[in-house]
Parts: C-alpha cells; structure tokens; sequence
C-alpha cells in the first residue's frame, strides 16, 4: 500500500529524484563519521595564534608608544601575508594601557589568563616594565620589551630588544666628554629609569673627569619646566642630556627655546627621544641637538628602506619610524622564528629556541643573547636635521654585546639603589604627584 502511494505521488519517473536525494544524504554522513573511523577525528582546528599588544593609546605616553603599537601590527600583516605561523594566522589583541601602569599589569594578567596569547609585546616607561614584570613571572609568560632602558635587570620572562646602557647610555656619555663638553646638566621624568640612568651618568663623568653642573627632574606628564630652565641659565652648560619622556618633552623644548637657549649655545643630548618625538614638537625647534638610539629612519639599508616603506603605506606617508618601532617590529619576527622551529605556542615550549635566535632587522643584525634576554644591537648616535631626520654622526660599527648591569658598580650596591627608590616611592616605581 505505502508504494502505491509514493509511485502515485511522485510518479515512476521522479524515482530517480529520490535516489540521488538519498546518495547525497548518504556521502555527507560518512564525511562525517569518516575521520573517526581512520583516528583524526579530533584534529584541532586551525585557530588563529593570539598575541598582545600593549601599549599606550592615551595618556601622557600615547605619544610615544602608539607608533610603537602600529609597527607591532604591522609586523603581524606582514607574517600572516606569509601564510601565518605553523600555518595558522596571527591575531594581534591590541589593548590600551592608558599610561597608567596599574592598567598595565591588569590588562596583562588578562591577555595572558582571558586571551590565553602566545607571548605579550608591549610597555615603554621602565616603572610600567617593573609594574608588569611579577605578573609575567607568576605565570611563566613572556614579555618583549621594545625600548631603551637603564639596565639593572634580568628576567627570565622578559625579552629586551631595546638598548641596554652599555648600547646607549655608557658610550654617548663618552661620546659627548670626547666631542661636545664636560660641563653637563642632567633633567628627566622623576621615575626608576631617568633616576638611574642619571646614576650611571654621574658615575661615568666622574670616572672621565667632567662634571654634572645641575640636576633636576620634572614628573611624567608634567609641563612646567620655568624654573629648571632658570637654572639652566645660571650654571651654563655645555650640553643637557635629555631623559624626558612622553608629551613633556614637547613643553621642555618650547620654553627652552622661548628662553633663548637653541642647539648653538646649549646642545641636549636625548636618550628617549626620536623621529616621532621631533615630527610632533617641530624639527625646527629641534634641529642641531643629538640622540643616542640603536636605530634611525635614515639608514640606508635594503631591510630598512623596507620596513619604512611598508609602515608609510598602511599608516600614512607622512608618518616617521622610530628606535622603539624597529626593536617591536623586528621582535614578532624573532618569536614567530622560535615558534616555527619549536612547534610551539607556549613559551616554555619555544623559550629554548628564542634564546640565540639571529635576524637581519632594518637596524642590522641583531641577536638575543642566550645568557641576559637582551639583544645585540649597534649603537647610534644622530643629529638633528630641520626635515625631522636624523644624520647619522657615529656608530659603534658593530653590535654590541648587552651588559644589563654596568660593571663600575657592583651589582648588590645597584640592586640597594633600586631598593630604596622604590620604598622611597612608597612601594612604586614612579615618584608622587602626577596627575
């Protein structure tokens, strides 16, 4: 009875419908059952590999640091046009750290427990690094860390591909004693890295028979620098290292040069400053003084010539490449090398095959010294052009090996010095009072 229902509804020649119907029906069922039959039912799909990017997107520091963030992403592209990283796609998580270093450790603990990211690159100031550093311990992860620094570190979880003090610090103090003068005035952000790179310096000069005429320091954000610049004018230097960070360094260099004080009379020599710094204050207002980096827009390699081209065309022509920009850039490309020949995304899984990795950056070779996590890295000293540029007046001619801690003091008695600036802080890495 049944089928002499169907032929009457369907029809003798719509038999053949049916059939075809319920093949098709038939194959997707064994293509879903098929894997579990040969054992690969359970193959992971091919999900994108996580990273952070944190950095400061506002606040005081977003001057600074957002260009920074760019160049990480842009790094990112760049690996994923390549096919990815164990051939899957590369997902950056880009999250504000809104110059507040409290967010920072907050935001980190997330990316690393929410976001489950396969490593973290991100912070700038040395009291942001010191804040982030124990959450990155706690949980054996990793951070890569893109910018200049005053040593007196090491972490097992943290990667430093931006200038130790023996990279920076330590030959521009003899560069300028040898080229400009002895009579030097010290100014900063009152926090851990102007605070002990000035340390370094006051030990170095006296070593080299000059002399610190003045120091004086200004919290980070701040933008009243009158009467720093008074004294400035009463003792006569015959240079100012720089190490202010962030939007101040726009209002130090103003009133600087509102006071009468230009690159002819008293030159300053920057150690946190580059070409996006000068782009925003005006190279004209800049001209003629000097930094000390391990990186410029002007050099005239292949790799360099590259990456600036290629960061011009996703964030605009107009925009300049700095020191921290090519340390974070070349950065995601040292962890994507370690994870290739590892096979793994965790990083006690490729943290072995991190340590030595080698990688021909826009800067030139570069390499992560297995014994301290920081890099080798060539230094460079600029000046100043009035395009914004810099023009390249002297290098070491070769990387040089990271000495996290300088020599001249023993490390127990700058390790006391830390110490007590942090209590002294009231249990942080930044002075009281700003806002």
């Amino acid at each position: 009875m049944l089928d002499s229902v169907r032929y009457k509804v369907f029809g003798e020649r719509h038999r053949y419908y049916l059939i075809a119907v319920l093949a098709v029906v038939l194959g997707l069922i064994l293509a879903l059952i098929a894997p579990n039959v040969i054992g690969v039912g359970h193959m992971p799909k091919k999900t994108p590999i996580k990273i952070g990017v944190l950095h400061s997107l506002s606040g005081t520091m977003a001057l600074s640091e957002r260009s920074v963030a760019e160049a990480t992403v842009l790094a990112v592209g760049e690996l994923n046009r390549r096919g990815g990283v164990l051939g899957r796609k590369v997902e950056a998580i880009v999250i504000d750290g809104q110059s507040n270093w409290d967010v920072f450790a907050l935001q980190a603990k997330k990316l690393i427990t929410d976001h489950q990211v396969s490593a973290v690159f991100g912070c700038w100031t040395s009291a942001c690094r010191k804040t982030v550093k124990p959450v990155f311990e706690h949980y054996d992860h990793v951070l890569f860390y893109p910018v200049q620094y005053e040593g007196l570190e090491l972490s097992p979880n943290i990667i430093y591909t931006g200038a130790a003090p023996n990279q920076q610090i330590i030959p521009a103090t003899k560069w300028t004693i040898d080229n400009v003068g002895k009579r030097i005035y010290l100014v900063g952000s009152d926090y851990v890295f102007p605070r002990t790179a000035h340390a370094i310096i006051r030990t170095q000069v006296a070593a080299l028979n000059g002399q610190i005429v003045g120091e004086a320091y200004s919290h980070l954000g701040g933008t009243d620098f009158s009467a720093i610049i008074d004294d400035i004018k009463e003792k006569k230097p015959d240079i100012i290292f720089n190490t202010i960070n962030g939007d101040s360094n726009l209002a130090f260099y103003k009133q600087l040069r509102s006071r009468g004080i230009g690159s002819q009379d008293i030159p300053v020599m920057s150690f946190s400053l580059a070409e996006s710094e000068v782009q925003v204050i005006g190279p004209d207002l800049v001209a003629g003084d000097y930094a000390a980096r391990n990186y410029f827009q002007t050099i005239q390699s292949e790799q360099n010539k590259d990456f600036v081209s290629k960061y011009r065309a996703r964030f605009g022509a107009h925009k300049v490449t700095t020191a921290p920009m090519e340390a974070a850039y070349f950065g995601v490309f040292m962890w994507a090398q370690a994870v290739e020949e590892s096979g793994s995304i965790q990083y006690h899984g490729f943290r072995d095959a991190l340590l030595g990795q080698t990688l021909n950056a826009p800067s030139g070779v570069v390499y992560i010294d297995p014994n301290s996590q920081h890099t080798w890295r060539t230094v460079l000293i600029g000046q100043v052009r009035t395009d914004g540029n810099f023009d390249l007046i002297w290098d070491s001619g070769r990387p040089v090996r990271p000495v996290p801690f300088p020599g001249f003091i023993a490390k127990a008695r700058w390790e006391k010095f830390l110490n007590d600036l942090f209590e002294g802080w009231g249990g942080q890495w930044e002075a009281a009072g700003r806002t």
